[in-house]
């Protein structure tokens, strides 16, 4: 059984996460994490991202410019939709290979656009991480250095809290309340299921 969990910016997603694998056990595909490092280490990624972004999306040393590539992404939805189709791909091959590699038979799949990505198909059941956009927004200020402003327009191109509630099948809320207690409940829903 693979979890999907997903969330908006600011969320705890990742915290979530940790917990699932420091708790339960449970080894966890961070998205993200991935897609950077097949964007660091893939030939095939690195020539799609400078014919699209220019050679601004790495640095001298190689390495992927994150602030470039970030720049480039929110500027449109157009250019999102670019990036995400040469990215997209290569995550959801990644994501399979790892997965067929783990013994455990709970894995989970952490993305802030597990939706968006079409990944949410990979999940058998879907965990949204939720919170206050006002908490939401402080954290991710908090967490990127980053103004209200510019945390807002992240928020403004994801998708909204009311879509990711209709496709979730359970819903951690992170608002100060205790997680762990929500999760066992979740983890205890899923195997009465299965």
């Amino acid at each position: 059984m693979t979890i999907g969990i997903t969330g908006g910016i600011g969320s705890g997603k990742s915290f979530v996460a940790r917990l699932l694998q420091q708790h339960f056990g449970i080894p966890v595909y961070d998205c993200d994490r991935e897609a950077r490092r097949l964007m660091n280490t893939s030939a095939e990624l690195r020539e799609a991202l400078i014919a699209l972004i220019g050679s601004e999306a790495y640095s001298p040393d190689g390495l992927l410019n994150r602030p470039a590539v970030a720049h480039y992404l929110f500027e449109s939805q157009e250019h999102a939709a670019a990036v995400n189709a040469v990215v997209h791909p290569a995550v959801r091959k990644d994501f399979l290979l790892w997965s067929s590699q783990q013994p455990s038979p709970v894995k989970a799949l952490e993305s802030a656009i597990l939706l968006e990505s079409g990944f949410g198909d990979l999940a058998d059941h879907i965990l949204l991480v939720t919170a206050p956009e006002e908490l939401r927004l402080q954290r991710a200020m908090k967490r990127d250095s980053a103004s209200a402003e510019q945390v807002r327009s992240r928020m403004a191109q994801q998708t909204s809290e009311e879509a990711r509630l209709a496709a979730a099948d359970s819903v951690i809320i992170n608002d100060g309340r205790p997680l762990l207690p929500q999760l066992t409940a979740v983890l205890k829903t899923l195997n009465t299921k299965h």
